[in-house]
C-alpha cells in the first residue's frame, strides 16, 4: 500500500512539474551549428525539467527581418534571438536586450576571446553570448590545386585567386573554380563584398559619410567579382549563399570556397563532404595594400528586452555558450565539429588543434581583423562587412540587389555601382548624416 501510495505522489509531482514548465521560444538560423544545438538541447532539458524549449529555425535573411521587427516592436515572441555582431552594440544601446549577467560563476566569461567579447558588449557590459565566431578564409581541394600544377600560399592575393579559379575550372565534369556568395542580402553577399572591397582599397564612406561607390576602388572590386564568376563559377550564382555554397562544395562542385571560417568543419567532416580529405586553408586573399578580405563576425544568443522570462532564458543561454557544451559536441560529433572563434581554451586544446586543421587559421583570422580600421583609407565607421548603424540593413540590402543584378548580367557594373551610390546618397540624406 505505501509502495503504491509512493508511487501515486511521484506520478503527481512529475504531472505538476510538467504543468509548471515555463516554455521558452528560441529563434534561430538554419546552420548547422544550431541544427546541432537543436539537436543536443534534450540534454538542457534534463537538466531543467522545468524548462521547455519552442524552436523556430528560418533561413538567415527571414530570421533578420522576424527578430528585428519583433525586437523593434518589443513583440515579446522570442525569449533567445540568434543575432550577430551587427546587432548586438546598436540594440544593446537602444535598450532593446537584456544584459547577460546572470550566466552563473562556471561560466567564465574571460575566457571569450577578446575580439568576439569586445563586439557584443556595451560599456563593458556583455548584450549577447557568442554561440560561435567566425572570420573568413579561403577552402580550396587539393588535389584539383595539384593537377592544376600550382600551389596554394597561407596568404594568397587576388590576382593568384583568379589564376588559380581558371586552372581550376572544369565545366564538362561539373567543377567550377571558385565559388562566392551571390544571394541579395546585407550578410549575405554584401558581406562578402564589403570585406573584398576593403582589401581593394575601397570603402562605403568617407570621413563626412559621402558614399564611395562612384571610386576606382569599387569599379576593381566588383568588376573582378563579376568576371571571375561569369568565367569560372557556377551556374545560378545569384541564388546562392551560405548554405548554397557549402553544399556546392561538399559534393565536389567548387574548386576553391571564401567564406566563413565555421565552415571547416562542414568541409572536412567525412560524413557529409565528399572531398573531406582532400580540403586546405588559406588566409583570405589581399592586393598588397595592407588588409586582406577576412571579417569578424560571431552569431550569438541575446534575450530581448521584451521576454518575460528572462531567468529561464539566461540558463539556456549559460548552457549553450558554455565550456561545457563544447565539451559535449566533442563527444557526440567529435572536436572538429565543435563551434568555433569564441573561447581561448579552445586553441588550447590540443585534441581540438589536432582534429581541426583549420583552427589556426581561423583563430589567426579573427585575430588579424580590425573593425576599428576596417579599410585602407579613414572612415566614420565601425564594421568590416558591415557598417555599424542602424540604417545598414536597408541600404546594405539594398546595394546587395544592385550587385546581385549585376552578377547575373540584369545591369553592368557601372549602373549596379551608379544606382547604388544614388539610392546610398539618398538614405544618408534622410538619416541626416553626418549627425
Amino acid at each position: 500500500m505505501l509502495k503504491k501510495l509512493s508511487l501515486i505522489v511521484a506520478s503527481a509531482l512529475t504531472i505538476n512539474v510538467a504543468a509548471q514548465a515555463e516554455t521558452i521560444t528560441i529563434a534561430t538560423v538554419n546552420n548547422g551549428d544550431m541544427i546541432t544545438m537543436k539537436s543536443l538541447s534534450s540534454e538542457f532539458e534534463k537538466q531543467h525539467p522545468d524548462i521547455d524549449l519552442k524552436w523556430v529555425t528560418l533561413e538567415e535573411n527571414i530570421l533578420r527581418q522576424r527578430v528585428t521587427t519583433d525586437v523593434a516592436t518589443s513583440g515579446g515572441q522570442y525569449d533567445v534571438m540568434t543575432i550577430g555582431t551587427y546587432e548586438v552594440p546598436i540594440w544593446g544601446k537602444q535598450g532593446w536586450l537584456t544584459e547577460l549577467n546572470g550566466l552563473g560563476d562556471d561560466y567564465d566569461i574571460d575566457d571569450l576571446l577578446p575580439a568576439i567579447r569586445s563586439g557584443l558588449s556595451v560599456n563593458d557590459k556583455l548584450y549577447a553570448a557568442p554561440f560561435y565566431g567566425e572570420s573568413s578564409m579561403v577552402m580550396y581541394r587539393t588535389d584539383l590545386m595539384e593537377k592544376a600544377g600550382l600551389e596554394m600560399p597561407k596568404a594568397p592575393t587576388w590576382s593568384f585567386i583568379k589564376e588559380a579559379a581558371a586552372a581550376m575550372t572544369d565545366k564538362d565534369a561539373g567543377i567550377y573554380g571558385i565559388c562566392l556568395r551571390g544571394k541579395a542580402g546585407w550578410g549575405e553577399n554584401i558581406a562578402l563584398l564589403t570585406s573584398m572591397s576593403n582589401s581593394f582599397g575601397a570603402r562605403w564612406f568617407d570621413e563626412n559619410w559621402k558614399p564611395q561607390f562612384d571610386s576606382k576602388a569599387w569599379k576593381d572590386t566588383l568588376e573582378y567579382y563579376v568576371d571571375v564568376m561569369e568565367k569560372y563559377g557556377p551556374p545560378g550564382a545569384s541564388a546562392n549563399g551560405f548554405n548554397e555554397n557549402l553544399a556546392l562544395f561538399q559534393t565536389g562542385k567548387c574548386g576553391m570556397w571564401i567564406d566563413a571560417t565555421v565552415a571547416g568543419g562542414f568541409v572536412t567532416n567525412e560524413k557529409d563532404s565528399e572531398v573531406a580529405d582532400k580540403v586546405g586553408f588559406a588566409l583570405a586573399p589581399d592586393n598588397g595594400l595592407g588588409k586582406r578580405g577576412n571579417w569578424l563576425w560571431a552569431w550569438t544568443l541575446a534575450i530581448p528586452s521584451s521576454s518575460k522570462k528572462t531567468d529561464a532564458a539566461m540558463k539556456f543561454i549559460s548552457w549553450a555558450t558554455s565550456k561545457g557544451y563544447s565539451n559535449l559536441v566533442a563527444d557526440k560529433k567529435g572536436w572538429a565539429n565543435v563551434p568555433p572563434g569564441t573561447r581561448t581554451s579552445l586553441y588550447e586544446n590540443d585534441a581540438y588543434l589536432e582534429a581541426a586543421p583549420f583552427a589556426q587559421i581561423t583563430l589567426d583570422s579573427i585575430n588579424s581583423a580590425d573593425p576599428k580600421k576596417p579599410t585602407v583609407e579613414p572612415v566614420p565607421y565601425v564594421g568590416i562587412q558591415f557598417v555599424a548603424i542602424p540604417e545598414f540593413q536597408g541600404i546594405g540590402t539594398a546595394v546587395g540587389q544592385q550587385f546581385s543584378a549585376a552578377l547575373t548580367g540584369r545591369m553592368t557594373v557601372d549602373q549596379a555601382l551608379q544606382s547604388s551610390q544614388r539610392l546610398v546618397e539618398r538614405a544618408m540624406r534622410k538619416a541626416r548624416y553626418p549627425k
